[in-house]
């Protein structure tokens, strides 16, 4: 799983780390990137923006649905409880469709994921006004799929609020649709969105068509608070779906799911990166004191760099073969002092060994001491390993 993750973090540049100071996303750029889900029910609608989030999950849990195509079902939930993938994740994955689009799309799931960490109040408003448009386009009523309901509400600049639900609770339809057409004329030309159409899709005459309706029983637990301008989470239907007992229906972003993406600023990286900073921190500091380590053991004072005081003539510039006869006479039994004598070489040798092998903790960055060890390359799990 380590080395999955590791290969689909090339996938996602951590822009923060690059850009202190990104600029807010424009309205043109967010009604962009909502495009693609905004005529979907409300519910879907919350747990795609929860999901996207964390865009490395959604690429493992794309993959294993993949593998598993047969599960359906309460099979489906029974398997799923053995992964260690955020809720939202794991209940797209009773959504296929949608979970292949935001797989294929990586770059649009990760840059909405962000936008939604970082203007979520502005994300939801997009929403808003791009169902209004579909709705003045004429197309966006209530149909033997969906049930469509204006509310007269207002909901960030919006006077009133669409409301989409499935007309029956048990079946979901999730929509298709060239968002390119679906609102109307386009008004950015320089911020058309994407289309996806699924694989095998027929094309309809009409601008938004449905496939086979789902039965997702709890896996639809999202919700759209549309007067706040968030999402939250039905507690029944969670607690169902993921056996869980949790009381509180507030959705709240979970950076040990995130493994190891960067977020798209500072700002958003200091709101939800938890310890990450003072991980990566910890990191640097100790590459920096093994570099200097090593500068220091080429100029040939070693034992100056393990803490011990050195020898007459062994600093820099001195007489390092002096200061290595002083270091075998005072050690005894060091590195060196085997030279002659096989058995007590090879018996450095392995103990030099595995000295190494317990600096390799686990492999990678958090085994070891503190994160420290530098083995089989990089870990970026949910939490420090030990």
């Amino acid at each position: 799983m380590l080395m999955a993750s590791l290969g689909l973090l090339v996938l996602i540049p951590p822009a923060w780390a690059a850009d202190s100071g990104s600029k807010p996303l424009s309205t043109e750029q967010l009604d962009q990137l909502v495009a693609p889900i905004a005529l979907y029910p409300d519910s879907l609608v919350a747990q795609v923006l929860m999901a996207s989030t964390y865009p490395l999950e959604v690429v493992e849990a794309a993959r294993w649905a993949k593998s598993n195509p047969d599960l359906k079902g309460k099979a489906l939930q029974d398997a799923l409880e053995k992964q260690n993938w955020d809720a939202s994740v794991k209940s797209l994955t009773a959504f296929p469709q949608t979970l292949e689009m935001m797989n294929t799309k990586l770059d649009w799931t990760t840059q909405l994921g962000d936008a939604f960490l970082a203007q979520q109040s502005e994300v939801m408003n997009a929403v808003q006004i791009l169902r209004q448009r579909a709705k003045d386009a004429g197309n966006l009523d209530s149909n033997e799929q969906q049930t469509v309901q204006v509310e007269n509400k207002p909901t960030g600049t919006q006077s009133q609020t669409i409301i989409i639900e499935p007309a029956n609770p048990e079946i979901v339809y999730v929509p298709t649709y060239n968002p390119t057409m679906v609102y109307g004329p386009w008004p950015y030309p320089a911020y058309r969105p994407f289309y996806w159409y699924p694989p095998g899709y027929a094309f309809a005459s009409s601008a938004i068509s449905f496939g086979v309706g789902m039965a997702v029983g709890a896996a639809l637990w999202g919700g759209c608070n549309w007067g706040h301008s968030d999402v939250n989470v039905n507690i029944n239907k969670y607690n169902n779906f993921n056996k869980t007992n949790i009381k509180n229906s507030t959705w709240r972003h979970d950076n040990t799911h995130r493994r190891g993406a960067g977020y798209r600023d500072r700002k958003t990286q200091n709101k939800y990166g938890g310890n990450s900073s003072r991980n990566q921190k910890a990191r640097d500091s100790f590459r920096g004191r093994a570099e200097q380590g090593r500068k220091q053991i080429a100029r040939g004072s070693a034992d100056k760099f393990k803490g011990m005081k050195p020898q007459a003539g062994g600093g820099v510039g001195g007489n390092r073969s002096e200061a290595l006869r002083n270091a075998q006479s005072r050690r005894g039994s060091g590195a060196f002092s085997g030279v002659g004598n096989g058995h007590n070489s090879r018996r450095n040798g392995d103990r030099g060994r595995a000295s190494r092998g317990g600096f390799g903790g686990g492999g990678g960055w958090g085994g070891g001491r503190g994160g420290g060890g530098r083995g089989g390359g990089r870990h970026f799990g949910g939490g420090r390993r030990r």
